[in-house]
């Protein structure tokens, strides 16, 4: 696995792919899975950013088989929309990635549900889509799950007292155990397809510290970070090689089930992809088993 890349993608023909946000990773993502050969819908809020990320990559890869889907993983009806829309399109899906989100604005947000908006977005948004998904994915070939969790998640945990940040709102400790979340929920998807018999892999995937919009999208231009991220860009490395995790894990057949890839330099931060070792209280089955039960409640969805 020695600096893979996404010339090493094997061929995806014949195989579709969801792939959650326009820009970015998701862009790049999209990218390298069409110029693979796969058909590839790019899920997103945004008809506009949809629309020129398709356009883009029509452009690099001409005959690209690529489309926008509208979703808003921050609207649960808006997700069960687009679940029942890809299924009138479509009997079948090879490839799930959980990618989008959003990271520390600076004041305690809501989705249109009541949840806070990183937890809500994060990961309860993608759980409802992995949940509504589920029976296209199972009539997959050989189909995969990736969701993408973060180096903020080292520091993270889950607090049941406090899941929507209503006694207190902290941005990056509210991210933290937000993509803690999205990491825990990989691996027990991981865990209960085996136990069901669903045929499903779901694998963990991060991106290390990689220069996208996530910051001044979320907390902001101005802020300590947003700063960072334009005055000193040397710091972040490319979308494009922050995609390779997540690109690794999604088509490479090495690539194992249940497990957790990132970059293999500094500390996780940067570089190519290997495997790595999750957070240890990623690895914690019975706080993962409760978390499945609550975004089962606080979603109304089932797993079937």
């Amino acid at each position: 696995m020695t600096k893979w890349t996404a010339k090493d993608i094997p061929s995806q023909h014949g195989r579709s792919a969801v792939v959650t946000g326009t820009g970015g990773l998701g862009y790049e993502d999209a990218l390298a899975l069409a110029r693979a050969g796969a058909t590839v819908v790019i899920a997103g809020r945004n008809p506009q950013k949809g629309a020129e990320a398709v356009a883009a990559i029509r452009q690099a890869v001409p005959g690209a088989q690529v489309r926008f889907g509208k979703v808003d993983l921050a609207n649960l009806a808006s997700i069960a929309g687009f679940a029942a829309q890809l299924a009138q399109e479509q009997e079948s899906l090879d490839l799930l990635i959980n990618n989008a989100g959003v990271m520390t604005p600076p004041e305690r947000r809501e989705t249109s549900d009541g949840f806070e908006l990183q937890f809500g977005t994060n990961y309860l948004g993608h759980f409802a889509l992995t949940a509504h998904l589920l029976p296209l994915l199972k009539n997959g070939n050989k189909p995969r799950v990736v969701t993408l969790g973060s180096v903020a998640s080292r520091g993270g945990a889950i607090d049941f007292e406090d899941l929507q940040a209503e006694r207190g709102y902290k941005p990056f400790p509210v991210y933290s155990q937000s993509k803690l979340a999205c990491t825990m929920f990989a691996f027990e998807l991981s865990r209960r397809s085996k136990a069901a018999g669903w045929g499903v892999e779901s694998i963990a995937a991060h991106p290390g510290v990689t220069r996208t919009d996530l910051i001044p999208n979320g907390a902001g231009r101005w802020s300590a970070a947003g700063i960072m991220r334009r005055f000193l860009p040397f710091l972040f490395q490319p979308a494009w090689q922050g995609a390779l995790p997540t690109l690794y894990a999604a088509t490479d057949p090495a690539a194992r089930d249940g497990r957790y890839y990132g970059p293999d330099r500094l500390g996780g931060t940067r570089g190519y992809p290997t495997e790595e070792k999750p957070p240890q209280q990623a690895l914690d089955t019975a706080v993962a088993a409760r978390l499945w039960e609550t975004a089962l409640q606080l979603t109304n969805v089932t797993f079937t």
